[in-house]
Formats: structure tokens, sequence, C-alpha cells
């Protein structure tokens, strides 16, 4: 089952999940695959970032972002992120990837991903920073902009230490990048 049959379901059960708030976690479960592993039998690194997109995207339709994007010509666009493996997902492996907005500071909103095991053991954790652009406006969303166009009451916490540690090496990064021109 590759990604598109994965999005399929998600998008087919996700109204029987109900509407998403800031701070909760979207909880997805899957099975490691052949279509998934590498050569040493386990969930290989670009499948993580996949299945996180189908929990960020989880998350963005149940809190109806994906509605107001479309109404407003906004692109909900990642930013960047970090992950740290833990323990491997193996072959036919059950797991759970839960996603959530944790928190958003300016124009970035900061997301979380974990892969759990049946056991309860984390086996990944994704942190992103993305955004949303108005492509009308051509800028970038402040997310409380984004928060009241779908009408939600919801107040962001401060960025804990993991949080900002994450955010200042991305920030440097980024503008590593942008001076290689």
């Amino acid at each position: 089952m590759y990604v598109w049959a994965r999005l399929a379901r998600m998008m087919a059960t996700a109204k029987s999940r109900g509407d998403y708030h800031m701070g909760e976690e979207s909880r997805l479960g899957f099975r490691c695959l052949p279509t998934d592993i590498d050569a040493n039998l386990h969930l290989n690194n670009a499948r993580y970032m996949m299945l996180a997109d189908v929990g960020r995207i989880d998350v963005f339709l149940r809190a109806g972002l994906w509605q107001a994007a479309r109404k407003h010509r906004w692109a909900p666009m990642l930013g960047g992120l970090q992950t740290v493996f833990v323990r491997e997902i193996r072959l036919w492996q059950r797991f759970d990837v839960l996603s959530s907005i944790e928190t958003w500071e300016g124009t970035q909103a900061i997301g979380r991903h974990r892969f759990v095991l049946e056991s309860g053991e984390t086996a990944a954790v994704i942190m992103t920073t993305a955004g949303v652009y108005d492509r009308a406006a051509r800028r970038f969303l402040d997310m409380e902009e984004v928060v009241i166009a779908l009408g939600k009451q919801a107040t962001p916490r401060p960025l804990d230490a993991d949080e900002r540690s994450f955010m200042a090496s991305h920030t440097a990064m980024r503008a590593a990048a942008k001076a290689q021109r």
C-alpha cells in the first residue's frame, strides 16, 4: 500500500476521527510493508517522512486548514524537519504515527510526529516547522491569522527548550543555504 492508498484511507476515515484541536495528537495506524523497507528489512528513512506527511495532512483536514487553504488560495508549506531514530520498525510490524501541532510563533508552526510501536515504545520522532503561504498577498501568514480564519480559539504555548533549539538550528541552516546561491 503505497502513499496514495494510505492517503485515500486516511481521507476516507478523517470524519470518523472528529475535529482536530490544537495541541491534540492525531493517531494513524500502519504496518511496515515490503514496499517500505530498505536492505536492513526495516522502515526506510524516506518512509518516515512520507508517513509524517500523511499525519500532517490528516491534521490539516480535520482542523479545517485544507478547506480554508482552497478557499483563500493558501499553500501550507513545510519549512524543515529534524528526525531522531530510536528503535527500528521491522517488516510487518504494526505502529502508530501520532501527529500534532505543538505550538506556533509568528509565521511558523511547530509540529511533531511520534512513531510508536505496539509496545508503547517510541521508534522515532520528527519535529517540523511549517507555515501557510498566501499566494494572493505573496507572504507567509502570521499563524494567529490562520487560527482566526479557521474559527478556532487557541493560544500558543511558549516554545520549550527542544523547540527553541530546533528553530535556532533551522534558522541558521536556512540562512547558510540561502548564502550558498
